[in-house]
């Protein structure tokens, strides 16, 4: 994981204009919407010092996605720590975006005060909460809502909440 430069936008733009991986995420995104987003990413890291970083695949460098943790910005999750992954689907099924959200959850209990790390994806998507569960996070159905920035009638409009209490992580030493 790393900040994002304007060399991501090509390789980052494949990814988000690619229906397969956008099926449980929204729309396509065009150019630029790709671009705005990276812009977003890096207002973000300026002003948090964290985000959905870009995400390179260290064998060959290829920029195969995004993982990162940002200040939500909505439902239950807003103003929360909120984790997120997006790969290619030509990555998917490697244990990349489990590895690399291990890595930031880890980066995030270590640098921030939060007690807790949330994540949100359509109800549908089996293939993200199946990274949650892996985290060790907790499906918290009490949290799921109607995702605001998804119309009403869409699949992708009502959301499931995750969370991850400090101290929860696998692995981590018991609290005491």
């Amino acid at each position: 994981m790393r900040e994002w430069d304007e060399a991501d936008l090509a390789a980052f733009q494949a990814i988000c204009s690619d229906p397969v991986v956008m099926a449980t995420l929204g729309d396509p995104l065009s150019l630029e919407e790709t671009a705005a987003t990276i812009a977003r990413m890096q207002a973000t890291q300026a002003e948090h010092g964290h985000c959905f970083w870009a995400l390179e695949r260290l064998e060959d460098r290829r920029l195969i996605g995004w993982c990162g943790v940002i200040r939500g910005r909505t439902g239950p999750v807003a103003g929360k720590v909120e984790i997120g992954w997006r790969l290619a689907a030509d990555c998917w099924g490697q244990g990349y975006a489990s590895e690399a959200a291990r890595a930031a959850r880890d980066w995030a209990f270590a640098h921030l005060p939060d007690d807790a790390l949330y994540a949100i994806t359509s109800r549908g998507n089996r293939r993200s909460r199946a990274v949650m569960e892996r985290l060790g996070m907790t499906y918290c159905p009490e949290l799921d809502f109607a995702h605001p920035g998804v119309p009403h009638y869409s699949p992708l409009c009502p959301h499931v909440t995750y969370r991850l209490l400090r101290g929860d992580a696998p692995g981590d030493a018991p609290q005491g």
